[in-house]
């Protein structure tokens, strides 16, 4: 079969599979595979596991040959022959998170763009890579080796999951994961992702004297806090609303203040994104702790800390300037923070943070310098949590072949690009994140309305047989 023949056969293939291809995405959506607590035969909770056993149960329709890892991840094979390319994807979604314009778990089309948590990371891709395979199988496609395709349940919690998979099964020794976007992204940010803390003694706060009963937000350290807030004493609303007023509005938040029995409270909306890009959201938990530092309040250690952690890591300061940790190279770009958890009450204060760190980055240059200024305001860092970048030359032949795929099928000349994001090749050498989302696609993931595009995905599957042809095929091209 030419190439001629082959685009028109994979043409046909996914005209006559399209509804099955949007209703199998449907499917998953529908489950809720958020990480939860282990039960017996299910690590990571109900959901990634549901979500794992309806992924093989589609993989076997489509002819592929399965095997379940104790529910940990699972496969399916395109044949019997040696593996020679590993395709990963993941089944865990984050939590769905609220200001959904539609149901996060039905899978909602509208105007060629399919809605619904895990559409973009990573079910639709998950999908795309599943008929890659099964459309390669459907032509005929004669290969002399394997491809595998991984389904993973616990991306998004700390990829456990990979880790007992490849503790017990081969990696094979091409591989790439369906979890970004194109052309190729090669090199992914390190990362400190770490906590800070601080207690307070018992007699910092008299309950019947102003003071911040509680102030929190965020719940997922690679989440951007979309909302947070805080519980004040002592001060009227008219006392709140007053103090704000002398606050220089704060771009990307809404701001609430009500009372809540002889309290009041603050509430303040900002726009939840991924962590890897925290300039595309909004940080309310930052926005909080500026609209705090500007209250009539009687000084405490308690409030002298969170003006300090504000002062750290001032609203709009996604780069780690006030910190002293801004740095970028050519080839990975700027450092970013996310604040993404607080959790504050008068005994005793808590912080996340998720960095994103350029190949620049040391653990000397960011770590060390952030436990010194945390200490200068008696906050104390958690240990660890620092890992470096992941970087596959762009010479590489392996990514020169993902590139003349994509090239193929898209049109748009292809290169290699730098993310913040860590996807499940993180640390495995040569493993690098390809596709589906197209160059600068915003699918809003781990945001409300996240969504895919629909195109986008068909497309990406053809380009993913296409590598399958001409990596495993009975006259591979040269890697």
């Amino acid at each position: 079969m030419d190439n001629i023949e082959l685009h028109e056969a994979l043409e046909r293939y996914f005209a006559e599979h399209r509804g099955e291809f949007i209703e199998s995405i449907c499917r998953l959506i529908a489950v809720r595979s958020v990480n939860a607590q282990a039960e017996p035969g299910m690590p990571y909770g109900k959901g990634p596991a549901e979500a794992l056993q309806l992924a093989l149960q589609m993989a076997e329709q489509l002819g592929l040959s399965t095997h379940n890892a104790d529910n940990y991840a699972g496969t399916a094979d395109l044949n019997r022959h040696e593996t020679k390319l590993g395709i990963l994807v993941h089944l865990d979604v984050v939590p769905e998170g609220e200001h959904w314009r539609t149901d996060p778990f039905e899978g909602i089309l509208q105007d060629g763009k399919l809605y619904g948590r895990g559409a973009s990371d990573d079910k639709g891709p998950a999908v795309a890579a599943m008929y890659a395979l099964a459309a390669v199988k459907a032509l005929g496609i004669e290969l002399n080796s394997n491809v595998r395709l991984i389904f993973g349940t616990d991306e998004e919690s700390g990829c456990r999951d990979l880790r007992y998979y490849f503790a017990r099964y081969p990696v094979p020794p091409y591989l790439f994961t369906a979890d970004g976007e194109f052309p190729v992204l090669n090199t992914e940010k390190g990362g400190l992702f770490t906590a800070f803390s601080a207690k307070f003694p018992a007699t910092a706060f008299i309950e019947e004297q102003a003071g911040i009963m509680y102030a929190r937000g965020g719940s997922r350290s690679n989440v951007v806090p979309g909302e947070a807030e805080a519980l004040i004493r002592g001060l009227k609303q008219s006392e709140v609303t007053d103090a704000l007023q002398h606050l220089i509005p704060i771009p990307g938040v809404k701001v609430q203040v009500s009372n809540s029995g002889t309290d009041v409270l603050l509430t303040v909306l900002g726009k939840s994104t991924h962590a890897s890009e925290p300039q595309s959201g909004s940080n309310a938990v930052t926005a909080l702790l500026a609209l705090l530092s500007v209250l009539p309040l009687p000084d405490s250690p308690g409030l002298n800390a969170l003006r300090h952690v504000g002062q750290l890591f001032p609203h709009g300061d996604v780069h780690g300037l006030a910190a002293g940790i801004a740095m970028e190279d050519e080839l990975s770009g700027k450092l970013t923070v996310n604040l993404a958890i607080l959790d504050y009450t008068s005994a005793s204060l808590t912080g996340v943070l998720d960095c994103r760190l350029p190949l620049c980055a040391t653990e000397e240059n960011t770590r060390d310098v952030l436990l010194s200024r945390l200490q200068r305001f008696g906050l104390e860092l958690s240990p660890g949590g620092y890992s470096p970048a992941h970087h596959v030359p762009s010479e590489s032949p392996f990514i020169r072949q993902l590139l003349s795929a994509y090239e193929e099928y898209s049109g748009v000349k292809g290169e290699c690009m730098s993310t913040g994001g860590w996807s499940y090749v993180h640390g495995i050498s040569g493993g690098v994140n390809f596709g589906p989302a197209m160059p600068g696609t915003p699918t809003g993931i781990h945001g409300p309305d996240e969504y895919a595009v629909i195109e986008d995905l068909l497309t990406a599957s053809k380009i993913y047989a296409r590598v399958i042809m001409d990596l495993c095929g009975s006259n591979p091209a040269p890697v």
